[in-house]
């Protein structure tokens, strides 16, 4: 007896089903995903980045903002992300034709800077999230692994925490690792005044 294939999602399906239940969601590859639920570290470490990266686009006055809660749909449109840092073209947004009514962004121009606080599933943010955003045209994706989850070949034998930024050059991701008092470089801030190790600091 052969047995049936799940079926799998369209992105306009996932936005008619998703509930109202405070949980997160997301799309990948037509399959819905239930978000683990946060630790403290890790909502710490977000809030730390938020607020760093709020303090940076204020003093520089750019029309750019940090919902609580928004998707960014892949270009295949078989995946939509609820990254754990949003940062928002404001500008851009009423060229985003879901932003509206479905909090969703599809452009890279609506994106100036997504990052990923990994957790258990780390696989999804060195591998798929970096494939689709760098398929998007996201100039700036962040890697922040503070808990040394990911693998050897990534942060090193034996693992250290390590935030990652990956700029877009000529269409794909050249990825700097960051440890320690090392001050990270971001391609948007250049002038942004943080080091990895405080960004480990923020989870303790």
């Amino acid at each position: 007896m052969t047995q049936a294939l799940p079926k799998l999602l369209t992105f306009n399906e996932f936005i008619e089903w998703y509930p109202n239940d405070g949980k997160r969601y997301e799309l990948h590859k037509g399959v819905i995903i239930e978000m683990p639920p946060p630790t403290g570290s890790h909502e710490k470490v977000i809030a730390f980045l938020s607020r760093k990266l709020t303090v940076e686009f204020d003093r520089l006055n750019l029309p750019y903002g940090i919902p609580k809660t928004a998707l960014v749909k892949t270009p295949s449109a078989e995946s939509a992300y609820s990254p754990d840092v949003l940062l928002l073209n404001l500008d851009n947004l009423d060229n985003e034709p879901l932003f509206q009514k479905q909090s969703t962004v599809s452009q890279a121009a609506s994106v100036p800077i997504v990052i990923e606080v990994v957790s258990t599933n780390w696989r999804d943010d060195y591998y798929n999230k970096l494939r689709d955003y760098e398929e998007m045209g996201i100039l700036e994706y962040w890697i922040a692994d503070y808990a040394a989850l990911g693998a050897r070949k990534f942060i090193g034998n034996p693992k250290q925490p390590t935030i990652f930024v990956c700029e877009l050059v000529d269409g794909e991701y050249q990825m700097t690792a960051f440890q320690g008092n090392t001050a990270i470089s971001s391609p948007t801030f250049p002038q942004l005044n943080l080091t990895a190790q405080q960004i480990f600091n923020a989870a303790n």
